[in-house]
């Protein structure tokens, strides 16, 4: 028998290749793994191609490796064929660990088809050689060599299921498996080339007309090579692109659940807000209608709360609002919901077994609540009025069972606070009036029902008309004209303040705008901004607009802020004061001694005016301790350069005393009252035929 010897360099590569084959192998299962639909099958073909392709160079370079004392040659229809039952087994192999499972069963039955295939693949290959006479097999190592296909096949496959998905270290495991995998593989090869005999006289019919070893190995090899790292890079890239669109995937998700979170949940506390808690009644309500049994909506507001706010400052205010928020929450169970709807304002929705269980829990409430806060070394007293609304009974829909839980949160503090109420038929008329009224103010602006009137303001000294304030009145079909203390309360508690602010400074704008077109270009319009709209994010740029829309100079426009708004958060309003006066605004301080007021920071304050409240001009003439504190109004606006505003003057001592005192403008009853733009331009210039020089009449 002929005794051949093997090319250890060829050797050598022929284990490299198998490795590399096997880690491509591994690395593709990840990207089957993570794939979804079509893709799945793109990448077994690609896989089986690469892997077929390296397993199958193995073997040809093993093969080109042996050296025997005659001329070797392939034929080229069975090496294509060893080539196409390489890449079959190879796809076999890559679809089989795609499954969700792989039992035992089916892992041994793989593993025999799959060995099956590389032994053929390899024993196919041998048989192109076409040797004369045939080539002999030794039984025993012909059976090592497929039990060890067999063997190889299921550790591989075992290896490849395995560690197909993306974990810590999983390259480096990888890594390992197919080194072990590749020896493996070159061990069958080489087990099934020890075990063929080749006879004395023996020749290679393929060495005439087939694939000459000559040069062929370098080709093999750079082909093969090129194909696996291919499809190696093409499997990382694809990776990296995976973890990268994972990534951003996260991140829009995250980003996402932070966006829903902060619209349905108080900014301050955490909490739920009205929005969220408006659908976790609803949904309380379908499973009573569905399933059975009540529940409780408690309207929780808090006693004393603003005397400590005015006090000790709205950052402190802000901290016990969340150490109320907390308490009451370490006090919930999982299904009950706490919300915090505005203020000191919060509602508890507690699932009851039992209508009078209510009863026990709102006393608790009241209990908790009473007791002192520890709040930025503060020993702080409050107390809670709690109106309780129960499902079914007190409404049939979230808006109504809050509604009806206010009324009865208001009947409790009229008991007296620190206690509380549920709700009774007798309360229904009013929170019926209430909700009535509600949505008639939601439909107010759609059907033009607001109009603006308008009061004079007279310069003190001269009685010439400098301007006007806008004063929003609602034509109710029902009950006639309303003033603004029946509906704004309503409108800021619902944030129907913010757009019938906009239609208030758009309606006002343009009046001025008719007015300054005229010839009355002195004027000022005066608006008012309640403290919702004064927080609201929009607030500059609806000014701008309206401003922009009617062509109308900046500093015809004087918007009016409460000394209270402006000073419950004294660095939030200095960053807008300070964004409307840039713009040319004037800006005045309404009500002014009538609030909780920091000199250093209304010195800072970039306001062009104080506004003297009714409050301190009504007893002028008979309080002298009234008349002092105007008088000291005065001065200290004097001293900050501002104009001086004084309104509520009904009698002519008061728009003397006032004159003298040097305020720069009055308003009041005494004047002229508020009425409509028509009435109020017939007043002026009534006025005018009077004490008015000849350029200000019409």
């Amino acid at each position: 028998m002929l005794i051949g010897s093997y090319s250890p360099a060829l050797i050598a590569i022929s284990l490299c290749v198998a490795i590399l084959a096997s880690y491509t192998a591994l690395d593709l299962t990840g990207r089957i793994a993570t794939a979804r639909g079509s893709a799945i099958y793109l990448w077994i073909a690609g896989g089986a191609l690469a892997m077929g392709v390296g397993v199958w160079s193995m073997h040809f370079i093993g093969m080109l490796a042996l050296r025997l004392p005659f001329a070797l040659g392939f034929d080229v229809g069975i090496t294509a064929l060893s080539l196409l039952i390489a890449v079959l087994s190879s796809g076999f192999a890559l679809w089989l660990v795609s499954q969700p499972r792989l039992p035992a069963w089916q892992l041994a039955f793989g593993a025999l088809i799959m060995g099956a295939g590389i032994a053929s693949m390899h024993y196919t290959g041998m048989a192109a050689m076409r040797m004369t006479p045939g080539i002999d097999y030794d039984p025993t190592l012909f059976g090592a060599s497929l039990l060890i296909a067999v063997i190889a096949s299921g550790a591989a496959l075992w290896i490849a299921f395995n560690l197909r998905r993306n974990t810590p270290y999983v390259r480096l495991a990888r890594g390992g498996a197919a080194m072990v995998m590749g020896v493996a593989i070159v061990g069958m090869h080489y087990t099934g080339m020890a075990a063929a005999r080749f006879a004395d006289d023996s020749f290679c019919g393929a060495a005439l007309n087939g694939l000459s070893g000559r040069g062929l190995d370098n080709l093999v090899l750079v082909t093969s090579l090129a194909v696996l790292i291919i499809a190696l890079l093409t499997s990382l890239l694809d990776a990296r692109l995976q973890a990268r669109t994972a990534v951003l995937a996260h991140s829009l998700t995250l980003a996402n659940q932070e966006l829903t979170h902060l619209a349905l949940h108080d900014m301050l506390t955490g909490l739920p807000n009205r929005t969220l808690l408006a659908d976790r009644i609803a949904q309380a309500m379908q499973a009573v209608r569905e399933q059975g049994g009540c529940f409780a909506l408690m309207f929780i507001d808090l006693d004393g709360f603003k005397p400590v706010n005015d006090a000790f400052g709205h950052h402190l205010g802000d901290l016990l609002l969340r150490e109320v928020g907390q308490r009451l929450r370490e006090d919930l169970r999982s299904q009950d919901t706490l919300a915090r709807i505005g203020g000191d304002e919060f509602v508890l929705l507690v699932q009851l077994m039992q209508p009078a269980d209510a009863l026990g829990l709102a006393e608790r409430q009241v209990v908790l609540i009473n007791r002192a806060f520890q709040v930025a070394e503060h020993d702080l007293k409050i107390s809670a009025s709690v109106g309780i609304a129960l499902f079914p009974g007190n409404g049939n829909s979230p808006q109504e069972l809050l509604m009806n839980a206010d009324a009865a949160m208001y009947h409790a503090k009229g008991l007296g606070k620190n206690g509380y109420s549920f709700f009774e038929a007798s309360m229904n008329t009013n929170a019926r009036k209430q909700l009535q009224l509600l949505q008639d103010l939601r439909n107010a602006l759609e059907l033009e029902q607001f109009q603006l009137y308008y009061q004079p303001k007279f310069d003190a000294v001269s009685g010439m008309p400098v301007g006007a304030e806008a004063l929003l009145r609602w034509e109710h079909p029902q009950q006639g004209l309303l003033l603004p203390a029946s509906f704004i309360e309503l409108a800021e508690k619902t944030g129907l303040i913010i757009p019938i602010g906009e239609w208030v400074l758009n309606e006002a704008c343009r009046q001025m705008r008719t007015w300054y077109a005229q010839g009355y270009e002195d004027w000022r319009i005066a608006v008012n901004l309640s403290a919702l709209q004064f927080g609201h994010a929009g607030l500059v740029k609806s000014v701008a607009a309206a401003l922009a829309r009617h062509q109308l100079p900046t500093n015809s426009l004087t918007l009016e802020i409460t000394e209270t708004t402006a000073m419950s958060d004294a660095d939030a309003s200095m960053t807008v004061l300070q964004q409307l006066s840039q713009m040319g605004v004037d800006l005045s301080i309404d009500d002014f001694g009538t609030g909780y007021s920091s000199l250093m920071y209304l010195k800072r304050l970039p306001a062009n005016e104080l506004k003297i409240d009714r409050g301190f001009v009504r007893d002028l003439e008979h309080d002298s301790d009234d008349a002092a504190i105007v008088s000291a109004i005065v001065a200290l606006g004097q001293a900050l350069g501002l104009r001086i505003v004084a309104e509520g003057v009904e009698t002519d001592a008061q728009q003397h005393f006032l004159t003298r005192l040097g305020c720069n403008a009055l308003q009041g009853y005494l004047l002229g009252h508020p009425l409509p733009a028509a009435g109020f331009m017939a007043d002026i210039q009534r006025a005018q035929a009077f004490v008015m020089p000849d350029k200000y009449r019409a």
